[in-house]
Order: C-alpha cells, then sequence, then structure tokens
C-alpha cells in the first residue's frame, strides 16, 4: 500500500480515537480549523464578514458550519455536508441500575438504528458532555472517561442452547452495560468531574453516550482495510474539512457543513432539518450585499455520507450493476424516491470535478426490493434549495459499533473534496451549468 493512503487512513483513525461523541468530533473539527485561521463566530452577535475572511460557527456543541470567503467576495456556494453523529446509547437520567442487590448497571437507551449484537462482549466506556452550574451560569463542557468502564455480556450458551439460531436482544435490559458491584454507586458521576476538572457537585445535567474502545486498526496483508468505530460518518466530515482546508482559494463562497443528529431524523435545532445552514447562507450573503436566493440558484452542495460496500458473503443483497468495492473511490449515490437527492446535472457535475482530479468514481443503488436509509440531503435542500449529489464512500458493517472501510478511499475523498472546493462552477440560468 502506497505511503499517502496509510499517511491519511492513520490520521483518520487517530480522528475518531479522539472523537468518542458528536461534542469530541465539533470541538477537534473547531480546532483544527482554529489552527489554520479561521476565526469563530458566536450566532448570538451580529457578524462583521469580510472578502478573503476565514469563519465557523457552532450550534449546541455538536454542530459546526466553517466558510471561507473569496476575496472577490462571491456569488455562489460551494458547500459539502455531512454529520457527526452515530449510532450509539445514551444514559438516562436516573442512569444506575441496581442488578438483584449484586452488580450495578447503567440505563441506556438507543440513539439511532444500530446492530445490537456488535456492542456485546467489548470494553465500553463513557463521553459526551456535562454542565456545569457555578453563581447561577451553566456552561456546557465535552467529557470522556478515558478507561475501560463497563461491558455489556452476553448470555453464555449453556444457558440459551438457541442463541446461534438468531439472538433478539432487548434494549430494555439485554444491552444494560454493566459497570461494576454497588460499591460502584457515583462513579460515573465522579469520573465524568474528574474529566471535566470539576467536582461531582459542580454538574447540573449531562449528556453521555457509551462508546467503543476498540482501537482502530490498518489491517490485511496488504494493508487495504481499516476497522475503526464510528466510520460512518466521521470519515466523510474528516475529508470535507480536510478538504476545504487544504483548498486554493475560488470564486465561490466554500462552506463546510457538519450537523448532527442525522441518526435520528435530523429535526433538530442542530440537524440539517433546521435553520442553521441557511441562517448562515444567509448572514454571508448580506455581508456581500446579495440575494440569498439568487446565490443558491447558482450553487452547488455535495451531501457526504458512507455507503453499503457488496457484501463478501452476501453478494446479493446489493443491486448487481450498482453496487460499489471498497478502495474503489468515491461513491454517487441515487434513488428514485428521492432518500438521495442526486439527478443527473448533480451527478454529471460532481463526477467531472473527480475526473479532473484523477479521483475514482463508482455507483450505488439499493435493490429494488430493499428500501435503503435516507441521510440529510434531501433534508437540507427543502431550506436551502439547490444542486445537490449525494455521495459517500463504500464500507461495511454500517452501524455496527466498529466497521470497515478502504484505506485508499480515505484519500480519495480528501482529493475529491479540494477540487470540488477549487471548483469553476457557475449556473447562468436554470437547469444550465458551466464547470470552468
Amino acid at each position: 500500500m502506497e505511503e499517502r493512503y496509510l499517511n491519511h487512513a492513520g490520521e483518520l483513525i487517530s480522528f475518531l480515537r479522539k472523537s468518542p461523541t458528536a461534542y469530541q468530533a465539533v470541538e477537534n473539527i473547531s480546532s483544527a480549523l482554529a489552527a489554520e485561521g479561521y476565526l469563530p463566530l458566536q450566532e448570538c452577535d451580529t457578524w462583521s464578514l469580510v472578502p478573503g475572511g476565514k469563519y465557523y460557527v457552532t450550534r449546541n456543541g455538536t454542530a459546526v458550519i466553517a466558510f471561507r470567503i473569496p476575496e472577490d467576495g462571491g456569488k455562489s456556494f460551494l458547500i459539502t455536508a455531512s454529520h457527526s453523529d452515530s449510532p450509539t446509547f445514551k444514559l438516562k437520567p436516573e442512569f444506575e441500575a441496581d442488578a438483584f442487590g449484586t452488580y450495578l448497571r447503567l440505563n441506556t437507551e438507543k440513539y439511532g438504528g444500530m446492530l445490537h449484537h456488535t456492542w456485546v462482549d467489548r470494553p465500553l466506556s463513557v463521553a459526551g458532555r456535562v454542565i456545569l452550574k457555578k453563581d447561577g451560569t451553566f456552561t456546557a463542557k465535552p467529557v470522556v472517561i478515558d478507561e475501560d468502564l463497563c461491558v455489556i455480556p452476553s448470555v453464555a450458551i449453556h444457558m440459551n442452547r438457541s442463541a446461534n439460531e438468531g439472538l433478539k436482544l432487548n434494549p430494555a435490559g439485554d444491552l444494560f452495560p454493566l459497570l461494576s458491584s454497588l460499591q460502584g454507586k457515583g462513579a460515573v458521576l465522579r469520573l465524568a468531574a474528574e474529566a471535566a476538572g470539576a467536582k461531582p457537585e459542580d454538574i447540573a445535567a449531562m449528556d453521555l453516550f457509551l462508546y467503543d474502545r476498540t482501537p482502530g486498526v490498518i489491517w490485511g496483508p496488504e494493508k487495504e482495510f481499516f476497522s475503526s468505530s464510528r466510520i460512518d460518518d466521521l470519515m466523510c466530515a474528516w475529508a470535507s474539512v480536510k478538504g476545504l482546508l487544504s483548498a486554493e482559494g475560488a470564486h465561490a463562497v466554500q462552506v463546510c457543513a457538519v450537523f448532527d443528529n442525522e441518526e435520528t431524523g435530523s429535526a433538530t435545532k442542530q440537524g440539517a432539518g433546521s435553520f442553521l445552514l441557511r441562517d448562515t447562507l444567509s448572514r454571508i450573503a448580506e455581508s456581500l450585499g446579495q440575494d440569498l436566493r439568487c446565490m443558491l440558484a447558482s450553487s452547488f452542495m455535495v451531501s457526504a455520507d458512507n455507503g453499503h460496500a457488496r457484501h463478501p458473503a452476501h453478494p446479493e443483497l446489493s443491486d448487481p450493476q450498482n453496487a460499489p468495492k471498497m478502495n474503489g473511490g468515491v461513491v454517487i449515490k441515487a434513488n428514485a424516491s428521492q432518500k438521495y437527492t442526486t439527478d443527473g446535472m448533480s451527478s454529471a457535475l460532481f463526477e467531472e470535478i473527480c475526473r479532473r482530479a484523477d479521483v475514482p468514481v463508482q455507483r450505488y443503488s439499493n435493490r429494488s426490493d430493499l428500501p435503503g436509509g435516507s441521510t440529510l440531503g434531501s433534508i437540507a435542500d427543502t431550506l436551502t434549495p439547490m444542486a445537490t449529489v449525494d455521495i459517500g464512500l463504500a464500507q461495511l458493517a454500517m452501524h455496527s459499533a466498529y466497521e470497515t472501510a478502504g484505506v485508499m478511499d480515505a484519500a480519495y475523498l480528501c482529493d475529491a473534496c479540494k477540487a470540488f472546493y477549487e471548483a469553476d462552477l457557475s449556473s447562468p440560468a436554470d437547469g444550465v451549468f458551466q464547470l470552468t
């Protein structure tokens, strides 16, 4: 495997390890933006934006939008959109559960649609954020309990002889992690406070989630694959940010949006179904003296969320002619019911951008009798209508606690995002685009 592919994959694995929840992912993205001269903005302030300026704004600690204004101001937007969240389990407000007076378990509930069995018999811990109260001021702080803290133990085969014939796990009990004996009461609160540099009595509330502690690895005799938690969709979020930071200036305003709550429908204040993107674009347009509606008509968005590779054991589950492979390049996703927002024009434009950047392109469509999941492209388009293509990278075991993808694909998407941000793309009339 070429060194550049291994370097990209290694950097991505490091980012995934440091981003066990959306709070840490956005914190790490914000730090990367700040290191490259992007200035933080507050939604509650009046913005003073200037041509050539670089900025970012966050919402609720789990969504971030970064943008760079060209020196000549710009009359359109080039946007990538991805998401920071992944399926997991969230701790309930009262989360210490007594197990028959002997053990202490964590009372959790599902967040998103995960593969239940993949969370069993592996080291887990807790991360998210705590709300600190001091003198009437409430402050949110991301926290990671960086130790092997709990396990969801399976039932032995001797006690469930039919387990290998099909196992159904109930989230209301079977998937509660074992934390400790009863002597461990208060431990999670204490450890979360330590991670925040505070005292347990300083914590007014918490948003805490389980995360998998298994390290990400590059594997195989040719080092072709890597596995980690949260590949979907932090692989696309990471590559989008990398593309923005490495891109040269363009004639359009370059925008990188990372939303939260895609796994639960995007209908939150920090999701793609909110006014976060439209409000941000509107404020940019106002600062440039432009009409947002005119700018959107000439803009282009890349909705980036991973897709399914053809499974080695079950190729029959994929469409025989539209099933991508890992390390085959960027995947353009299409769906007749518009679960993916790709159409002929957006597909043609993005494929040409990739061709010019020497990035291979693949196609993905669901098998016609197996409806797939949706993503955030069509949702965002209802509030910010513009030409949009849905893309991703091919991976296996999507929504598992531990997923697998191709080493080369990490570099391919970085290259594609860089080329996209540098594209000289215009739309002089409805249904007409020019790519210089």
